[in-house]
């Protein structure tokens, strides 16, 4: 039953994500969550955030932003990257993600999703089909909706690391891992 939450890969931060080997594997679309996911909740794009697009468009993806946030707050970290977005996207629900895919004119299987929130960005993927990254959030301090999520979210990662130990797979990506 929890399996529906587990993601396609957990890591510690997207930015250690080989973007270059899902691009040589045939993706070439990824979603993003923003908060906590590419920046703290609320911030700016950064550096970091700026150069990750920056280079995923030199490989040669499309990008675009789903986010559950207000448009003010969408629009203020995409004026930095320029890519396509969705705001009050609705996740988990299907209706964005297939937007998103849309919108990039990619599919199920050529689309990854990145995010840090196993109830809302991994099962909206995985419920769309799409290949889902999960990954740790940046900053332990968040809204309090989010922090009773994360109680329950440590129940179905208990149960994703006890699949992972069964099966050898890494539960928990991390750079001295890769």
């Amino acid at each position: 039953m929890l399996e529906r939450f587990y993601p396609d890969i957990y890591i510690s931060s997207t930015y250690q994500i080989d973007f270059q080997s899902y691009y040589d594997a045939g993706y070439r679309g990824v979603i993003f969550d923003i908060d906590n996911t590419l920046v703290p909740h609320g911030a700016p794009a950064d550096e970091r955030s700026i150069a990750l697009f920056n280079s995923l468009k030199a490989m040669g993806f499309k990008i675009l932003l789903l986010s559950n946030n207000k448009e003010p707050r969408v629009r203020t970290f995409n004026d930095a990257v320029q890519v396509s977005y969705i705001f009050k996207a609705g996740k988990p629900g299907r209706k964005g993600y297939q937007r998103a895919m849309e919108l990039l004119g990619t599919d199920a299987g050529n689309t990854l999703f990145v995010g840090d929130q196993l109830f809302t960005d991994v099962w909206g993927a995985r419920n769309t089909g799409i290949f889902s990254i999960l990954v740790q959030p940046i900053d332990k301090k968040e809204e309090i909706q989010i922090v009773l999520k994360r109680y329950l979210e440590r129940i179905v990662l208990a149960s994703y690391r006890r699949r992972c130990q069964k099966t050898g797979r890494v539960f928990l990506l991390k750079k001295e891992d890769s």
